[in-house]
């Protein structure tokens, strides 16, 4: 129960000061407006077009907006609960494996672990995410130890819905799920491979029902789905989430029907140096010092076990034996799928390494322990694994000297102690049982003591602010988020475009998502957004703009100012470009004078049903 409590300070600390992440809480405000919003993930109020992602990671936000108000913490607060639930589910699947010390220690470590404290305090889809993968090891658990069919199925459902927060990426837990239940079920091969079919089945089933929902649905009765440019949820899932993340290995995403923008358009603006597409990546300052504290100790607990269980040769049923296999594939194929595909400088994809990385960690700690209090050959593996987890912890550090600088040399003072305490060997000192504990736990500090300075600096508005991106420490970047107040100038617009609406669905469409999302998140104003998040989908095309305004749906169109002289410009997508020179020459500009004028606003054009010729 400690380590829950400390999991949800960890987690809703300052939850009252939560900002908006600008995309997602203006989708969410959108959700709760009806149920089509809500299922299809409409980003705007009009329910134009959806969000770039499939939209079940927000339902629990949209949940919560509902019951509590629309609100920057009422959209943290489910993270949170995820976050802390995580750490419990953990806690009962490294137990039922490994033990009660070694699932202990495992639901610390990931409480502790930077990027689950993020994680705990931002909208990003990576809570939940992690939390249903975990349930479906849970589920896969129960059914290998009596080779169940009922609880496999259950977690087929459980990778499905998780298939609706983070699309592919859910099914790269099915490796270690598959694995685990083929070679340790109790069962005969056929009917293991028959219980597997099934829950594939099931997998499949659930993956793919918001796509298929969304293919049958006719395409004028639901919003157009973002990060195509077929308005197909298929090109959505496969090409632009899924195939578009590996254009470093020579991939091509446009085939698909995908937006094709690079991952420059996926906000690729990596948290430090080393981040090229390889397994180097995962040992950059910027991931690592986010998740990968405990690497030596991992890969120690994984090592040693799967050594131990060759040498011993146990049945395939054996419960150490299943549980190495399901953390190893586990952490193997995130590891491998993270280094090569690119997760564009967000931290919080590793999630979900944090989790096997914590459960190989607890095992570890706890059979070197017991190899170090027999006292045999194998007792020497504790104070190196402390040392070499320490020093890898200093080296982490390095990178950001000037964060909390103590840290550093109070992790190898606790380090050394440890190393001292465990080292008497043949001293009276040595066989006192409060000299042995006070050695571990020595070490223990030494290890954690970094990752855990780094987690609590959470609770500092300097170093985070719930409602963010997920990371914690000196490179996050607290504060920022969606206004709660429109600004003078934008509150003028508003009025100007509400005054003169004339009974239009949409009080007007502006040149992209973030020109819409103030007016979202303020007031649930019906904007139309131009371009989808990269502002590279064709929607609306200059037909689907001329229908709207011909229809009296849309009456004003903002455009983008032209560049200065001299200044960067961005080229206009095609269908973009189109739809700027039909407006400018079939619709009436309204001088900013009409409205006040004012930064950050587009220029105005009024477009009757009828369109006159331009005049200025």
């Amino acid at each position: 129960m400690s380590l829950l409590a400390l999991a949800a300070v960890l987690d809703t600390w300052g939850i009252d000061r939560s900002v908006y992440h600008v995309f997602y809480a203006s989708a969410v405000r959108s959700m709760t407006d009806s149920p089509t919003a809500f299922f299809f993930g409409s980003f705007d109020p009009g329910n134009s077009i959806t969000l770039d992602k499939l939209p079940g990671f927000l339902w629990p936000q949209a949940l919560s907006a509902m019951l509590f108000g629309f609100h920057p913490w009422a959209l943290v607060l489910p993270q949170a609960v995820e976050g802390v639930a995580c750490v419990l589910l953990l806690h009962v699947l490294v137990r039922r494996w490994a033990g009660v010390p070694a699932g202990l220690l495992a639901a610390g470590f990931l409480t502790l672990t930077p990027v689950t404290v993020g994680l705990g305090r931002s909208i990003v889809e990576d809570a939940p995410f992690v939390l249903l993968l975990l349930l479906a090891a849970e589920a896969t658990w129960r059914a290998v130890e009596r080779a169940r069919l009922r609880p496999l199925l259950l977690a087929g459902v459980w990778v499905g819905v998780a298939f609706q927060c983070k699309m592919l990426e859910a099914w790269a837990v099915l490796p270690a799920l598959g694995v685990a239940y083929l070679v340790a079920a109790p069962t005969t091969w056929r009917r293991r491979a028959g219980h597997m079919a099934l829950a594939g089945v099931v997998t499949m089933a659930v993956s793919v029902s918001w796509m298929v929902v969304a293919t049958v649905v006719p395409a004028q009765s639901r919003p157009y789905i973002d990060g195509t440019t077929n308005n197909s949820a298929y090109s959505m899932v496969v090409g632009y989430n899924f195939l578009s993340r590996f254009d470093a290995v020579g991939v091509d995403a446009g085939g698909t029907g995908s937006i094709d923008t690079g991952q420059a358009a996926h906000h690729a603006s990596g948290p430090g140096p080393g981040m090229g597409d390889s397994v180097l990546k995962m040992f950059s300052p910027g991931l690592a010092t986010q998740t990968g504290w405990l690497y030596p100790l991992a890969a120690l607990g994984l090592a040693w076990g799967l050594a131990v269980v060759w040498r011993r040769r146990p049945g395939r049923t054996d419960r150490m034996f299943t549980g190495y296999l399901l953390w190893g594939v586990w952490l193997a194929t995130f590891f491998a799928a993270f280094s090569f595909g690119s997760v564009t400088g967000h931290t919080y994809y590793m999630g979900v390494v944090a989790v096997a990385l914590s459960a190989l960690s607890g095992a570890g700690l706890v059979r070197a322990w017991r190899a170090w209090q027999r006292r045999g050959r194998r007792a020497w593996v504790l104070p190196t694994v402390i040392a070499v987890n320490v020093v890898w912890c200093l080296a982490l550090t390095l990178c950001y000297r000037h964060f909390l600088s103590w840290q550093g040399p109070a992790a190898l003072v606790l380090g050394v102690v440890s190393l001292a305490l465990l080292g008497l060997r043949g001293t009276r000192l040595a066989h006192r049982p409060r000299t042995a504990m006070a050695g571990l736990a020595a070490g223990l500090a030494a290890v954690m003591l970094i990752p855990t300075v780094w987690s609590a600096s959470a609770l500092s508005p300097r170093y985070n602010q719930p409602g963010g991106m997920a990371r914690v420490g000196p490179a996050s970047r607290p504060g920022g988020g969606g206004p709660s107040r429109l600004t003078p100038a934008r509150e003028r617009f508003l009025a100007y475009l509400e005054a003169h609406r004339g009974g239009a669905k949409y009080l007007a469409a502006v040149p992209a998502w973030n020109d819409a999302s103030a007016y979202i998140l303020a007031v649930n104003a019906p904007m139309l957004p131009m371009g989808g998040f990269t502002g590279q989908v064709p929607y609306p095309t200059p037909q689907a703009m001329q229908r709207l305004i011909s229809s009296g749906e849309l009456r004003y169109v903002g455009l983008r100012h032209p560049p200065k002289k001299g200044r960067h410009h961005t080229a206009l997508a095609p269908d973009a470009a189109a739809v700027a020179h039909w407006v400018t020459t079939h619709c009436t500009h309204i001088p900013s004078s009409a409205y006040g004028g004012g930064a950050h606003l587009p220029m105005l054009y009024r477009c009757d049903a009828r369109p006159s010729a331009r005049q200025e």
